[in-house]
Formats: structure tokens, C-alpha cells, sequence
């Protein structure tokens, strides 16, 4: 699949590694998310008084919102380490008991992408979550035997975009099921400017606003467009960062000033104007501009309805009288073409 955009919360490896530098190691340095950020500082002192794992916790949200960075905090105020597997690549459940037998007490266990396991390594992962000790097959056929392995106390974190897709076995083995809720505009500003500081870039109150203004409530994506200013106030200014710097960086990025990026802007103008404003089906939207429909689903749609410019129907995508009005098209009569499958 292509490139998301700049304002996707996806992550190339590069980015990973930019993201990585930038992460804070302390609950008290993890800007905003206040409900969250409280209710582990609880379990995580409790934990630590007892001298015991900490229960598991099972973090949710949209892409970009800090998990895996929660993950790395859990891991650091427990003063323990951090084992980082996802779903997608525990593919047999002899991956998963080559982890955990390994595992230490205390240990994190961090399982990003959760809602991706294997049936088989999900059932596996029962017993572990719950009695910690895993039900092993030794042999096949008429000899076969199961030999129950005991590992070592240890905290599991999950991380899921779509909890939904989470199964209620699963979901009610983790004591702490917290959801992560897009950041607001003040918690946004202080991000970039404790980002410039970590990258050693001069940045002025407005210019971190105007950044923030435009990151869709994303600290990923807020980073991201930080590092893409940085660039340009490096080439095209003096290496400081203003409004005005800021902003002739991000219109050059074409990211406007909700934070649309070229594929919202694909995706409004294709309900707009090729089908009327709807209703029309999401396979329909993804053919025509040339995307995943899981990606549309999951990273595009959830800000386009929270900006108010989408509504999901049971017929399908329609858009807003706001969005009308904001992308400047004019109405017009809509076709008698089928567009829901």
C-alpha cells in the first residue's frame, strides 16, 4: 500500500526511530490523557509497594495517541524490562512460549496490534493472562500428552485501534482496560514545544500552536509535522520556528488548517462531488481514490465525523451541510447510480 500522507498516524521505520528519541520515560512527563494517567499511577504504586506484577492493562484508542509510549512508562516507573511482540507476528503458539518462558518476574510483556492474534495463540493466552502457566502438546496422536509450563508472574499490556474486535474472553483477563482519547489543543502545544526542545530547535509560542492547530489531536502526527517545519525552517529561514515559518511550511505540506491532508480531502471530494454528498458505501470510496477501506476506516473517517464532515448510515457515507460549506461545492441533484457495496 502507498504512502498515507503526512498526517497519517501510521509510523515508517524511520519514523519509529524519530518517535522513539522524542518519548518521554516517566508517567509525570506523559502530557495529557489526565484519567489515564492516574489510574496507572495507582495500579503502578500499589504494585510497587506489594512488591508484586501489576495487573494487566489493556490500553484502546485511535492510532498515535501514546500506547506503546505507556507501555515503555509502565515498564520504567515498575523498574522492570519491556518484551515488545505484536499480533500480527505471534503467528504460532511456539512464538509464544518462547517468550514467555523466557519471561522474568515483574517482566512487561507489551502486545501491540492485540486484536490480530491467532485463535490458537489466543487461546493460549488465556491460561497465561489468568493461572500464569501454559498448557504445552508434547507429541501426536495416541501418545500425545499436554504438560502444563508455570512462568513467571508478569504484567501484560495490550494495545488495540479497534476493540471491538477483541474477543470477551481476552478482554476480561486485564484488570485495567483504559481508553486514550485525542488530545486537545493546550496538550498538543505543550508536546511540540517539549519535542523542539529535545531536538534542540528555537520555537516561539505561536509557532508550536499553529503546529499543533493542525495535528488532528495526534501527538504522532504533531511530532511528525514538527520534524517537517524543522526542515524547513533550517532551509528557508533562520532555524527558528514562528507562525509565519510554521505556516508557509505546513500550506507547502498542503496540511490545511484542520489538519486535511491530501487523502481527506480525496475522500470529501469524492462523496461531494462524484456522488452528491451520499449516501455511498466505503468500497466504493476506496476504488475510487485508490485506498485500503480498513485505512480509510480507521485512521481517515473517525476525525473527518468528529470534525463534523461525515456521518456513517446504515446506507452509507454521507457528508454534512458543514462540509458542503467548507470544501465550497456547490449542490447539486444526486444520480440514480448504485454505489453501496
Amino acid at each position: 500500500m502507498r504512502d498515507q500522507g503526512i498526517v497519517s498516524a501510521s509510523l515508517r521505520e524511520e519514523d519509529r526511530q524519530f518517535e522513539a528519541a522524542l518519548r518521554p520515560n516517566l508517567l509525570a512527563d506523559f502530557a495529557g490523557q489526565a484519567k489515564v494517567k492516574e489510574n496507572l499511577q495507582i495500579a503502578i504504586e500499589a504494585a510497587r509497594q506489594r512488591g508484586e506484577a501489576m495487573d494487566h492493562v489493556l490500553l484502546y484508542g485511535p492510532p498515535g495517541l501514546g500506547k506503546t509510549t505507556l507501555a515503555g512508562i509502565i515498564a520504567s516507573e515498575l523498574g522492570v524490562g519491556l518484551q515488545q511482540t505484536s499480533g500480527p507476528v505471534l503467528q504460532k503458539k511456539l512464538d509464544l512460549v518462547g517468550i514467555l518462558s523466557n519471561i522474568k518476574e515483574r517482566e512487561v510483556f507489551f502486545v501491540d496490534e492485540i486484536h490480530r492474534l491467532q485463535p490458537d495463540v489466543e487461546e493460549m493466552i488465556y491460561s497465561a493472562l489468568e493461572d500464569f502457566r501454559m498448557d504445552i502438546l508434547i507429541g501426536t496422536g495416541p501418545g500425545a500428552r499436554t504438560v502444563a509450563m508455570e512462568i513467571k508472574r508478569f504484567t501484560a499490556i495490550g494495545a488495540t485501534t479497534r476493540q471491538g474486535l477483541i474477543s470477551a474472553p481476552l478482554r476480561g483477563r486485564f484488570g485495567l482496560v483504559l481508553r486514550l482519547n485525542p488530545y486537545d489543543f493546550a496538550e498538543l502545544s505543550s508536546i511540540v514545544r517539549r519535542s523542539a526542545g529535545l531536538l534542540h530547535v528555537e520555537i516561539d509560542q505561536a509557532g508550536a500552536e499553529e503546529i499543533a492547530r493542525r495535528a488532528r489531536g495526534t501527538p504522532r502526527i504533531a511530532n511528525r509535522l514538527l520534524r517537517r517545519v524543522r526542515d524547513y525552517a533550517q532551509v528557508r529561514a533562520s532555524g527558528r520556528i514562528d507562525l509565519e515559518v510554521a505556516r508557509r511550511a505546513l500550506d507547502l505540506l498542503e496540511v490545511d488548517r484542520f489538519g486535511l491532508d491530501e487523502i481527506d480531502q480525496k475522500i470529501m471530494m469524492t462523496v461531494l462531488e462524484k456522488y452528491a454528498g451520499g449516501p455511498v458505501g466505503l468500497s466504493t470510496i476506496a476504488a475510487s481514490i485508490d485506498e485500503e477501506p480498513d485505512t480509510i476506516e480507521e485512521v481517515y473517517e473517525p476525525y473527518l465525523m468528529q470534525l463534523g464532515f461525515l456521518n456513517r448510515t446504515a446506507r452509507g457515507r454521507v457528508a454534512t451541510d458543514q462540509a458542503w460549506e467548507y470544501f465550497h461545492v456547490p449542490r447539486r441533484a444526486r444520480g440514480t447510480q448504485n454505489t453501496l457495496f
